[in-house]
């Protein structure tokens, strides 16, 4: 794989490189580039791997190769205290909460004492603690060059330090955003460099769509509209006009989000546009940001927050104006762009979505002269990139797998259990949970029980509950949204017994090596809903052209998707495990073959007999 790449650094050519768990890809990619030198990005999925790349594995290959490079870590803007933000609030003194206000001492005694401004390193105050957004910038709210503290800006000292150094590791948001910030002819984020290299490269589809989209969201107008009234508050006492404008914005949001409804989910914008409650709601939202945009904009020139918060308020209310232009008959370009709406249980998002990306990130990558390195465990289906290579325009990109050297004949078990009804009844939750129970067992818990949907995830927590109780059985039940995903699984790994329930967010970017998790059990295919707007409009248009929008788009995310959440099972040569998947689909329907034969070679069984001989063969944890 080192060697594959360094060609593709050499040549300056794309390379899609998918490598199985314990292989070592980080060390495959940092060791070529490393050795080729000039400036290298890195860039990864998650907060984890970054840290891992830039504390440990930078290092140990920069020291064992003797190469002089330096290494920087650099984040978004939100990760950063602003001085200037922090210095507001503390003069404004209105918080949403009265442990914010304790934390706000402490927060600017961190400021004038730290090098970084990163507010990881306070760990007084946490992640989630609503003070956060008031004491750090977005780039819609940075005051830039203009700003009395720029001298002093921590994210202006990161990016320097950034611009000054070898690697640079960053995320993909981080990453992306760069991207959309030079195609609308703004500054670069990041350094100019000759190598790229994408690791977890398997979540760009869908981070490059969020990217190349537009969105709106009721938390950020909520959020324009309380800035408004602050710098009215602060910088035109005189102006009755501002505040009342900037109040306007609030019920707006809260009656579009009334129209909206009480089920949470994804719509396409077709199917709201004949609510006359819905429309009248937008129209209104988009008269209240126009005034807000009109009023502000009259008094800009007062000072830099007033002009800053006037542009804000002209690009949400254009961004609302695009969005609405295909309610009116307006839409520019129909069909390639996907308007539609997520709605959540307290707020919405209203989404522009191209319907594909793969041109406009392919002229990217050939663009720049750079090597470009995609690199994940799950980019194929039985060594087949198509899927991958078609949505990022990499059609022509020199490709190659590289197996994990774990023996999973010997180490792991795939087992299908019989009789389980179809996915799609109302039974298979509960089949699901009574199936798995001897399996939990025989295996003393130590099981990550991984579900689809959220409904089901639900369903599932009851149903254990009660069965654990009825059997007897002591295995602690962590569940997610039952406390943050860090604190979930640092209490799984050392419980040593638990079971953890958990859907999306832990198919991938979770590693539990030994003992601590001995079986996942996923409880049915990840078909992608068919129903989300998105999908659905890229399928038609498959449809459209010819395609078989099932076998050439829905089979294959799906196996690579399944191909993620069975990673988390076998993560070191002397790991051990059972992959328990419930959905007969995988046995009874044609295309189930393919699926399981992208997974990695375990053997295989039906019968739970030979998973509690599995289990009764192992050395016992801890020995």
């Amino acid at each position: 794989m080192a060697q594959a790449i360094a060609h593709a650094i050499g040549q300056r050519e794309p390379l899609v490189a998918e490598a199985g768990t314990g292989t070592g890809k980080t060390f495959a990619y940092l060791v070529p580039a490393l050795l080729y030198g000039g400036k290298v990005i890195v860039s990864t999925g998650t907060k984890t791997l970054q840290d891992q790349l830039y504390e440990r594995d930078l290092p140990v290959v920069r020291d064992a190769l003797a190469v002089p490079a330096t290494v920087a870590l650099l984040k978004g803007r939100a990760n950063y205290v602003c001085h200037h933000h922090l210095e507001r609030t503390a003069r404004e003194g209105r918080l949403p909460t009265r442990q914010d206000a304790r934390y706000l001492p402490k927060i600017v005694a961190f400021a004038r004492a730290s090098v970084r401004g990163d507010r990881a390193e306070l760990a007084d105050v946490p992640e989630g603690a609503a003070i956060w957004p008031l004491v750090t910038s977005t780039r819609d709210n940075c005051l830039g060059s203009k700003c009395a503290f720029h001298g002093d800006c921590f994210v202006i000292k990161a990016r320097r330090e950034a611009q000054d150094a070898d690697v640079v590791v960053v995320n993909h948001h981080l990453f992306f955003a760069d991207v959309t910030l030079r195609d609308e002819g703004l500054a670069e984020l990041l350094p100019a460099c000759n190598t790229v290299i994408l690791d977890e490269a398997h979540q760009l589809p869908d981070t490059a769509t969020l990217f190349f989209g537009e969105q709106t969201a009721a938390g950020a107008l909520a959020e324009l509209a309380r800035d408004a009234e602050i710098v009215a508050r602060t910088e035109a006492r005189d102006v009755p006009e501002l505040p009342d404008a900037a109040t306007d914005v609030g019920p707006a949001i809260r009656r579009l989000r009334l129209a909206l409804g009480d089920t949470p989910g994804k719509f396409p914008q077709g199917s709201l546009a004949g609510r006359a409650d819905f429309t009248d709601a937008l129209w209104a939202l988009s008269a209240a940001l126009d005034r807000l945009a009109a009023e502000l904009g009259r008094f800009s020139e007062r000072s830099e927050d007033i002009a800053t918060v006037a542009n804000r308020a002209d690009e949400a209310a254009q961004r609302l104006a695009r969005w609405s232009a295909g309610l009116a008959g307006r839409d520019d370009a129909p069909g390639e762009w996907i308007r539609w709406v997520d709605v959540g249980a307290q707020g919405f998002q209203l989404h522009a979505s191209p319907l594909s990306v793969a041109e406009v990130f392919r002229r990217q990558v050939d663009a720049t002269g750079r090597a470009w390195i995609f690199t994940s465990a799950t980019l194929s289906v039985g060594g087949d990139f198509s899927h991958y290579t078609a949505q990022l325009g990499l059609g022509d990109a020199a490709t190659g797998c590289w197996e994990s050297p774990f023996d999973y004949g010997e180490q792991a078990l795939l087992y299908v259990p019989r009789g389980l009804p179809p996915p799609n009844t109302p039974e298979h939750t509960r089949a699901v949970v009574d199936a798995a129970l001897p399996v939990l067992k025989a295996s003393g818990g130590r099981a990550f029980m991984l579900f689809t949907t959220l409904r089901a995830l639900s369903a599932a927590r009851e149903f254990l509950a009660e069965a654990l109780e009825r059997e007897g059985l002591d295995f602690p039940l962590l569940v997610q949204g039952e406390g943050s995903k860090t604190d979930l699984l640092l209490r799984f790994r050392a419980l040593g017994n638990a079971v953890l329930l958990g859907s999306a967010s832990f198919w991938e970017g979770v590693d539990v090596p030994g003992d601590a998790l001995s079986v996942v059990v996923i409880d049915k295919l990840p078909f992608a809903p068919p129903d989300d707007p998105l999908l659905a409009a890229r399928l038609a248009k498959l449809a459209d052209d010819g395609g078989n929008a099932f076998m050439d788009w829905q089979l294959p995310q799906a196996a690579i998707s399944l191909k993620q959440g069975a990673g988390r099972l076998i993560r070191t040569e002397t790991d051990r495990g059972v992959l328990m998947i419930c959905d007969p689909r995988l046995i009874d329907k044609p295309y189930g073959r393919r699926i399981w034969q992208s997974l990695p070679p375990m053997r295989r069984t039906r019968e739970v007999a030979e998973v509690e001989t599995f289990f009764a063969n192992a050395a016992p944890p801890g020995s």
